[in-house]
């Protein structure tokens, strides 16, 4: 837990918007894996990682977001 309080929120932001949605166009790439896995293609173990490293910036801001609700 420490770790996460070390990391600054505006820094677990702009990695979320950026790293977390990059590419923008057509649609942010963590949407598209997101659809695949709704629909059940997402298969193939390329995919299945890039929406690890695109949902991980979201994951952290999220457990940031708690952890500082927490601890108030």
């Amino acid at each position: 837990m420490e770790l996460l309080d070390r990391i600054p929120i505006t820094i677990a932001v702009l990695a979320a918007l950026t790293l977390g949605l990059a590419p923008f166009f057509p649609e942010p790439h963590i949407w598209e894996k997101l659809k695949m896995l709704a629909a059940g293609t997402l298969t193939r173990p390329i995919d299945i990682f890039d929406l690890l490293l695109h949902a991980a910036p979201w994951v952290v801001l999220i457990a940031k977001i708690i952890r500082m609700a927490l601890t108030r």
